[in-house]
């Protein structure tokens, strides 16, 4: 079973990062982005990322300049922002609607229902990492609706699957292991365990698509932030 502290770890933690997110958006009102999409970008960073989003975004967020660095892990959340986004929305989805694990393999291709829901997981996380690299690519180089698009698939692609390398990674420890061998439970997508899980999941994400991140700015492929 859930050990009764690491249900109230989870909920206290979710919570922690919903204030992060609320005192983000309610700053960004009075201290509005240069890049308008970072106004989206920075409180759903904190939605994983908690007190040390809020932190990073009054120190480089606020900024008038910033680091190679500090650039490179703005970089870097703007990719899991999407992925963020994106992961919410296909997991929700599914406990709405089960039969969509379904339609992504489970039960014809995967055994497990987590490996259907991976696959909707990323086709929504980059179509909406695409949407938001257009909105920081396009306006920075003067592009047009397709060149933009063009130039947001080359930004995006690997700077989002390192991302996914990383969460998916510490989910299927969590899913399989921690809670499936250790714990002896199924982590449920609906649960509050699920939740505080992804938020390290997406700590991990972000550590793997850093590097990734420099090498792509240092490129030219993604701007710098």
């Amino acid at each position: 079973m859930i050990p009764l502290w690491l249900h109230w770890l989870s909920i206290l933690s979710l919570l922690l990062a919903a204030v992060c997110a609320v005192l983000i958006a309610l700053d960004l009102r009075r201290h509005p982005q240069k890049m308008w999409i970072m106004g989206l970008v920075w409180p759903l960073v904190a939605l994983f990322g908690s007190l040390a989003a809020l932190i990073a975004y009054r120190r480089v967020g606020r900024a008038e300049d910033s680091s190679f660095a500090a650039s490179v892990g703005t970089g870097a959340a703007h990719c899991g922002a999407g992925c963020t986004l994106g992961d919410i929305i296909a997991e929700w989805l599914v406990i709405a609607v089960p039969g969509v694990a379904v339609w992504f393999g489970y039960g014809s291709l995967f055994r497990h229902e987590i490996f259907a829901v991976w696959i909707l997981d990323y086709i929504l996380a980059f179509g909406i990492g695409v949407v938001f690299q257009y909105f920081a690519i396009a306006p920075m180089r003067g592009l047009g609706l397709r060149a933009g698009l063009v130039q947001a698939v080359k930004a995006d692609a690997l700077s989002l699957t390192s991302w996914q390398v990383g969460m998916y990674g510490f989910m299927a420890v969590a899913h399989f292991w921690l809670f499936g061998h250790v714990l002896g439970v199924t982590l449920e997508p609906a649960s509050v365990e699920f939740w505080f899980m992804m938020q390290i999941a997406m700590l991990c994400g972000f550590t793997t698509a850093y590097p990734v991140n420099w090498w792509l700015i240092r490129r030219g492929i993604k701007e710098r932030m």
